[in-house]
């Protein structure tokens, strides 16, 4: 497997070729010593509920995983926190305005960009909206749809991560339905 940095070739400090990888996560400049670690990004979904229990899904509008569907969210901005970004990512894909949240648990992901894997952690919250109904697709998101629990079907999203979040979810889901 390529090194996660192997399209760095240049120092991004003193530009020298002699940025070579110094262990699995970072590469160093032999010239003026600088390295760079490789750390996961991250990155937020949302998921909300409407009053009939259904989920709010979105169809990508862009790559990676170009149509297929996804929940709302997307990366942590710097200088935000986890709450924010997921905020932020939810109002600009959906319109909506998160008004309380809980986060439920966080899974790796490899994200594939422009010919560039990132690594990513992505947090799942549960989300609570002022006003359903205000829904909208937009950014990227191509599209918009509320689906009930018994009708998701993991392989239909395209993100490896959300993939294994909404099986967890089904899972939780299914064991909640149980004990009512």
């Amino acid at each position: 497997m390529q090194h996660p940095l192997a399209l760095f070739r240049f120092c991004p400090v003193c530009g020298s070729e002699a940025f070579a990888v110094h262990d699995a996560r970072s590469k160093r400049c032999a010239h003026c010593g600088f390295t760079y670690y490789h750390n996961a990004a991250a990155s937020t979904v949302a998921l909300i509920e409407n009053k009939r229990g259904e989920l709010l899904v979105v169809r990508r509008a862009l790559p990676p995983a170009q149509g297929t569907l996804d929940l709302p969210g997307g990366f942590v901005d710097p200088g935000e926190t986890l709450a924010d970004g997921c905020r932020r990512e939810v109002r600009e894909e959906t319109g909506l305005e998160v008004t309380d949240m809980e986060l439920l648990f966080s899974l790796p992901n490899r994200y594939e960009y422009s010919g560039f894997v990132v690594d990513t952690t992505d947090c799942f919250f549960r989300c609570q909206v002022a006003d359903e109904t205000a829904v909208l697709a937009a950014d990227d998101a191509a599209s918009f749809r509320w689906i009930p629990w018994k009708k998701l079907r993991p392989a239909d999203f395209g993100l490896h991560s959300i993939r294994q979040g909404i099986e967890r979810l089904l899972q939780a889901h299914k064991v909640q339905q149980e004990a009512k």
